[in-house]
């Protein structure tokens, strides 16, 4: 029997984020993966230059054509609160679901990849009161919580304690920026957890996406939940030792 993976999210032309890049991290794998795209991105090396989100009957249509028996989901950038609002709808009719998500709300590049000022309050008060795992990394957990940046594990933890106490099943705390070795902090219900490793030379496009789609694929597999960080960040950890190169760009493929 097929395990099946779903993405939800934004385009990217080069295929180095968003569900283009969920596919190929679902390929190795071996999971079959559908798609619900939410947004539409133009962006390059350097930049992105527009934004679009899909409008929302658009993006409520493809989930209901869906297939049954997905086994997780993955939900990168959905661009406006709209399609906030519309993903959170679908998931409370689909309770127990494996739901990874990913608050991408910058480009690598540094710009914003949402659309409406109201689409953080959203994201942060409607989807991640859901019982999701969410992964941001430093800054995002920061604009979510409307907080200074973190700078300390402390603060990592109590951030993600933030997130569990307001619905979350989880919280991947992402501290690759912090200075000196990186740490990641998982904070469930039950306490917290570091998982360590060493720096690697590089500055790969795409990590998050990476990540978020490795885990989702890990507990689609049926890892538990710890297990199926440590394999994911194990997983990222290969991409950047690789040093793929896609023109100027480290990349994951």
């Amino acid at each position: 029997m097929s395990v099946v993976v779903a993405s939800i999210g934004t385009t990217h032309p080069w295929n180095i984020a968003g569900v283009g890049l969920d596919a190929r991290v679902a390929a190795e794998y071996g999971v079959d993966h559908v798609v619900a795209v939410a947004g539409v991105s133009a962006q390059d090396a350097e930049r992105v230059t527009a934004v679009l989100p899909v409008p929302g009957r658009v993006l409520r249509a493809q989930l209901e054509s869906l297939p049954g028996g997905i086994a997780a989901y993955r939900i990168g950038a959905l661009i406006s609160a709209e399609n906030v609002r519309v993903v959170a709808d679908f998931l409370r009719s689909r309770a127990g679901m494996c739901v990874v998500v990913d608050p991408v709300l910058g480009s690598s590049t540094g710009q914003a990849l949402w659309t409406n000022a109201s689409y953080i309050d959203e994201l942060r008060d409607v989807l991640l009161r859901l019982p999701v795992i969410v992964t941001p990394n430093l800054d995002e957990a920061a604009l979510l919580l409307h907080t200074k940046p973190f700078r300390d594990r402390d603060a990592m933890a109590s951030a993600g304690a933030e997130f569990v106490a307001a619905g979350a099943r989880a919280a991947l705390v992402k501290g690759g920026h912090l200075a000196g070795a990186p740490a990641d902090i998982l904070v469930t219900s039950g306490g917290s957890q570091i998982f360590e490793g060493s720096r690697l030379p590089g500055n790969m496009r795409g990590t998050g996406c990476v990540l978020a789609m490795s885990l989702a694929c890990e507990l689609a597999l049926g890892r538990e939940l710890p297990a199926a960080v440590s394999n994911a960040r194990e997983y990222v950890r290969s991409k950047i030792e690789a040093g793929t190169r896609f023109g100027p760009l480290q990349t994951a493929f």
